[in-house]
Order: C-alpha cells, then sequence, then structure tokens
C-alpha cells in the first residue's frame, strides 16, 4: 500500500470530527450566548462524530466486510457483524443525543467510551504485541476511538455546570411562598 492510499484510509475517520468542528464553528461565530454556543457544539457532535461516524461504520462492516477486515488487519470473521450492530447502538444513541438533556448526553458518552476506549485499548495491543500498523488499526480510527466519547462527556459536564451557574433567580411555580401567612406585602 502506498504512502497516500495509507493516509486517505487511516485518516477518513477524522472526516466526521472535521465535520463536527467546522459546522459548529461556522453556526456559533454569532452566538447570543455561551450556552447556546455549547448547545450547538454538542448538537453537532452528536449527529456528526457519534451519529454519522458510527452509522459509517455500521454500513462499512455489513456492506464491504472484506475491505474493512483488510483495513484493520485481520481476517475476516463474524466479529464484524457484532462492531456493526456495537456501532448502530452508537448511532442510535448519536441522533438521541441531538435533543438529551446534558446528564443523558453524559450517559451517552460514558457508554459510548465503554465500548470505544476498549476498542482503542485493542487498537494499541495489537499495534505493539503484533505490529498491525494497518490503517484501520492505527492512526485516525485510534483518535476517533479515543476523542468521541471524551469530547461528548466533556461538552455534556460543561453544559451541566454553565446551567446550574445561570438558574433563574425568579421563583418557580414549584417554590414555596416564603411570606407568612395573612401578610399581604
Amino acid at each position: 500500500m502506498d504512502t497516500t492510499s495509507y493516509l486517505l484510509k487511516t485518516s477518513f475517520p477524522l472526516l466526521w470530527l472535521l465535520i463536527a468542528v467546522i459546522g459548529a464553528w461556522i453556526r456559533t461565530r454569532h452566538s447570543p450566548s455561551r450556552q447556546a454556543a455549547l448547545e450547538t457544539w454538542q448538537r453537532w457532535w452528536a449527529v456528526s462524530v457519534v451519529g454519522c461516524g458510527s452509522l459509517w461504520l455500521v454500513i462499512s462492516f455489513l456492506a464491504l466486510p472484506d475491505m474493512m477486515a483488510e483495513t484493520i488487519g485481520f481476517n475476516r470473521t463474524p466479529f464484524e457483524f457484532e462492531i456493526a450492530f456495537a456501532n448502530l447502538a452508537l448511532a442510535i444513541m448519536g441522533f438521541r443525543a441531538v435533543k438529551a438533556t446534558p446528564r443523558e448526553r453524559i450517559t451517552i458518552g460514558l457508554a459510548a467510551g465503554m465500548f470505544l476506549w476498549g476498542a482503542a485499548i485493542g487498537h494499541v495491543y495489537q499495534w505493539f504485541a503484533n505490529g498491525d500498523h494497518a490503517p484501520g488499526n492505527t492512526g485516525g480510527i485510534l483518535i476517533y476511538d479515543i476523542l468521541m466519547p471524551a469530547v461528548m462527556i466533556i461538552l455534556a459536564r460543561r453544559a451541566q455546570q454553565l446551567s446550574t451557574t445561570t438558574q433563574p433567580t425568579t421563583p418557580t411555580r414549584f417554590q414555596v411562598d416564603a411570606r407568612p401567612a395573612g401578610n399581604a406585602n
């Protein structure tokens, strides 16, 4: 495999991160508040990286299993079918995260992290133990596996922090009136 082909194959997963960053950056240049900008970043990350990036892997593993096996540096196995459906779960969670609360987004990020950080450990192990430098084992996919859930969690955690520092000061209908009974003032 020539250097250009290798770089294209190993860098392709980073396309989803690039789309999210460029899209969110363009949409938030004139954002009215930090909270609005953060919400936009979370939505772009959820749709592009978690949703579309994972859906791309589903399609690739189901439609092109021989190519994906070669890209990873393994022989074709039923394991690829399992990876496709694990990524389908991530895609569904990513699309769900668009309208989720920060707490739900943290949970989605943690769930994605359990799968992808485990995969990243597997990639590094194969890299060092077996010399697997295939484009789908090192490079872009390794960065994707680490950053996808980490950024999701960080953005959601920041949204939680911002929402607690900007609580409304007017009473809500659930707050009890602290005035003594009979005092109209």
